[in-house]
Order: structure tokens, then C-alpha cells, then sequence
């Protein structure tokens, strides 16, 4: 089983107006079947990382979604929002639409190549 590991660069929206890449923070978007095939994983700076449905991921690239802890939509055309609720408090995280599609389409490739095994 294949686990699926993504390493991209995302900004963290502040107050500040944020537009330069070097201000992007490196991120980690992780899948692993065997511990659940409905989760997807981002990895923040600061060893913070969060799990929520894969099928959230992908609803809030097309139009908002989510409630409590993990809310995803669109930004424009190109990017899209991440809010990560915690006792700690909120991280919105703006990624390239792009990254997130293609880290989906390789996590559905792994889930495929996972239930072709575990069905032999």
C-alpha cells in the first residue's frame, strides 16, 4: 500500500498583506490507506498537523465547506482556503488550487492500488 506524501509551499493569512512567495511556509499533505481511507492529512510548521475528510478536501475546492475544526473553499480562480480551528486558535492557509487536486488524484490512485491488494 502506497502511502502518499506531498510537499508544497502555502501561505499563512495574517492581517498583513501576503503576496510575495518567499513568504510562503512549507506544508506536507499526507495519505496513508491503512490508517484510514477517508482521511487526508496537512502538516503545518511547528509540528501542527491536522486530519479531516478526504471528501472535504474535495467539496471545498468547487464551494465552501465544512464545519467545526476544518472549513475549505475557493479563492478566486486559482487557490484555495484551508481554516484550521484549534484550542490554540484559527490558521487559514491559502494553497494553489492546483497542489491540492493533484495531491487528490494521487491519494485516489493509492486508495485504488490498496483495495486491488487487499482484494487478492
Amino acid at each position: 500500500m502506497s502511502v502518499v506524501e506531498q510537499y508544497e509551499r502555502a501561505h499563512i493569512v495574517t492581517d498583513h498583506d501576503i503576496q510575495d512567495d518567499r513568504d510562503a511556509v512549507p506544508v506536507v499533505l499526507r495519505y496513508d490507506p491503512r490508517d484510514d481511507p477517508r482521511l487526508v492529512r496537512i502538516g503545518l510548521p511547528g509540528a501542527h498537523e491536522y486530519a479531516f475528510s478526504r471528501s472535504l478536501l474535495e467539496q471545498g475546492l468547487r464551494a465552501p465547506a465544512g464545519t467545526g475544526d476544518v472549513r475549505v473553499w475557493p479563492c478566486g480562480r486559482v487557490q484555495a482556503v484551508v481554516e484550521f480551528h484549534s484550542p490554540q486558535g484559527v490558521a487559514v492557509v491559502q494553497f494553489d488550487s492546483r497542489a491540492l487536486l493533484r495531491f487528490l488524484r494521487r491519494t485516489y490512485m493509492a486508495a485504488a492500488t490498496a483495495a486491488a491488494v487487499a482484494h487478492r
